[in-house]
This record gives C-alpha cells, sequence and structure tokens, in this order.
C-alpha cells in the first residue's frame, strides 16, 4: 500500500486513520442507516393491500414530524463507537492476514484475504458493533418530535440510553442479537476487504504506472462503493431480523435462537416474506457509499500518517496481496 521509503503502519496509524474515516463515513451517511431502521420497524396498517412505506415517504415522514435533525438520531452512539470499531477492524485484519499468509512468499490469497475479512467482522462485532448498535436502534425507533420540548423521549442521548437499558434490562441487553450481528459484520468485512483487495490488484495490472505507487482517491472509492453494495445484498434478512430482536425491550428469558425464530415467523406470517427484506435500499445507500468514504478517506489518512517517523517502523506493508 505504501511506498518503499514508508514504514509498516503501526496500530496509531489505524488508529488515527480508521477514525477519522469513520467519523466522515458517519456524518455522510448516518440519515440513510436512520431511514433503513426505521423501514425495517415499520409494520403493515389497515390489511394486507396496505402500501408499505417507502424510501422517501419514510424519509419525508421523519423530517415533517421531528425536524431534520431527527435523522441523526442515534448518531452520538454511532461516534462513540466508531474510533474503536475502525482501528480494530483494520488492525485486526492485518492480524489475522499475517496468520494465512503464504509463510515462505508473505503474499495473501483471495481466500485468505476473506478468512481474514471473517475474522475482523466478528472480532468487532463483539467487543464494539453490537453494543453501539443497540444503543443506536433504541434511539432511531423513538418516533418523537425534536421540535416540541414537551414530548419528552425515554431517551435523551446514547449515554442516558446505554445507563437505562443496563439498569432496566442488564448488560446483557447490550448484546442481544450478537450472533447476528457478528454474522452480518462477518460476511460484510470477509466481501469488502476481498472485493476491495481484488479490484486494487486489478487496477494496479492495467495500470503499470501504479505498480510501486498508491491508486488515485477516486478510485479507492470506486472500489469501496462496490465491494461495500455486496455485502447488504448477501445478508439484509439477518439484519432485518437482528434489528427487530434489539429494539425489544424488557428482560428476556428466552434464548437467542428462540427468539431469532419467533421474530423470523412472526414477521414473514404477518407481512410476507420480502418484510426481511425491508429497508435494503436504504441499507444499500448507506453501506456502499459509506465504504466508498471509508476505503478512501483511509487510504489518505494512512498515506498522510504513514510518513511520520514516530507512527511508522521498519518493514513494508501493503493493505492487499
Amino acid at each position: 500500500m505504501a511506498n518503499d521509503n514508508k514504514g509498516k503502519p503501526t496500530t496509531a496509524v489505524h488508529l488515527i486513520a480508521g477514525g477519522c474515516a469513520g467519523m466522515l463515513e458517519a456524518l455522510c451517511c448516518h440519515p440513510l442507516d436512520t431511514i433503513k431502521v426505521r423501514m425495517q420497524l415499520s409494520s403493515r396498517k389497515g390489511g394486507s393491500g396496505a402500501k408499505k412505506p417507502g424510501f422517501f415517504s419514510t424519509a419525508g415522514s421523519i423530517v415533517k414530524n421531528e425536524t431534520p435533525l431527527g435523522l441523526y438520531k442515534g448518531l452520538g452512539a454511532v461516534i462513540a463507537g466508531i474510533v474503536p470499531k475502525m482501528a480494530i477492524r483494520f488492525s485486526s485484519f492485518e492480524f489475522y492476514k499475517t496468520l494465512v499468509a503464504n509463510k515462505e512468499t508473505n503474499k495473501v490469497s483471495a481466500g485468505g484475504t476473506f478468512i481474514a475479512g471473517l475474522g475482523a467482522g466478528v472480532t468487532e462485532a463483539v467487543l464494539v458493533v453490537n453494543p453501539t448498535d443497540v444503543i443506536k436502534i433504541r434511539l432511531q425507533a423513538q418516533s418523537h418530535s425534536m421540535s416540541d420540548p414537551l414530548d419528552q423521549p425515554k431517551y435523551r442521548n446514547a449515554a442516558h440510553c446505554a445507563y437505562t437499558v443496563v439498569r432496566e434490562e442488564g448488560v446483557s441487553a447490550l448484546y442481544r442479537g450478537v450472533i447476528l450481528t457478528a454474522l452480518r459484520q462477518a460476511t460484510n468485512q470477509a466481501v469488502n476487504f476481498t472485493v476491495y483487495g481484488e479490484l486494487k490488484t486489478w487496477a494496479k495490472k492495467v495500470q503499470p504506472q501504479f505498480s510501486e505507487t498508491e491508486l488515485p482517491s477516486y478510485q479507492h472509492m470506486v472500489f469501496g462503493l462496490i465491494s461495500g453494495a455486496m455485502g447488504p445484498l448477501s445478508n439484509a434478512p439477518i439484519d432485518t431480523i437482528k434489528t427487530r430482536m434489539q429494539r425489544e425491550t424488557g428482560r428476556s428469558t428466552e434464548s437467542g435462537f428462540v427468539r431469532f425464530n419467533r421474530i423470523a415467523k412472526t414477521l414473514v406470517q404477518s407481512e410476507g416474506f420480502f418484510a426481511l427484506y425491508k429497508g435494503i435500499t436504504p441499507r444499500v445507500m448507506r453501506v456502499a457509499p459509506g465504504q466508498a468514504v471509508t476505503f478512501a478517506a483511509y487510504e489518505y489518512f494512512r498515506g498522510l500518517l504513514d510518513g511520520l517517523p514516530m507512527l511508522s517502523q521498519s518493514g513494508k506493508l501493503e493493505f492487499e496481496e
């Protein structure tokens, strides 16, 4: 990834570059995630022939009833988890790559990249993503008016939401749906890193002038956009059921498997099979450009930080080999 005169990025580089990339991604794309969550949580009313709320009608309803700031509900929870999530994602991915690399050539195959991506996705899901997802979804599910001071929501902000959930439901509530979150993140990151890496390899082959230097930022963005669209298309049902599980309040004696079956069965019976794909449009619109911003920003900031002596060490590291 870096020029020969640059050292191997340290954890500090992954932390800072990933945090900056994640911050930009959250600020740009969070409204799409709020719309996706509202679409996934909506239920059909007025009989089987009732029209389900679409992307634009959901967005319009949020803006009309809750002001444009309603699109940013749960942003605090996202930002609070962005830096550790991105640090864990990229640093754990690089760590898992060293485990699957060819011992003689130190090269990583596409299959190895896929496995490293799976590991990175599971790691970030367990350590960071699931607790912040629960808080974010609880905040996004509140449809109170943000312009009416008398309309008080149950959760005032991310910190209050976390405190209330733990106090009323226990710490385990923050890990509701963790298996599904891990499965979603694992498939997302496996596909993201594999597709992104293969596209970068192909681009360098057809553009010899970039064989020893970094590709232009716009190409990183395009490749991130393409790779980011793959994951949501493959695991949309998992994400929808996970969202329903994490929205449920109160202590539960059900096992995760029983809760998963109950929610999936109820959803399909009452709203049809395609209800499992609720919110797929805003999710693709959220994840794909999000990955475009993340990869392009990460590559840019990592390139800047890579040249700082205090943040690098000897040796060269390729992002994808």
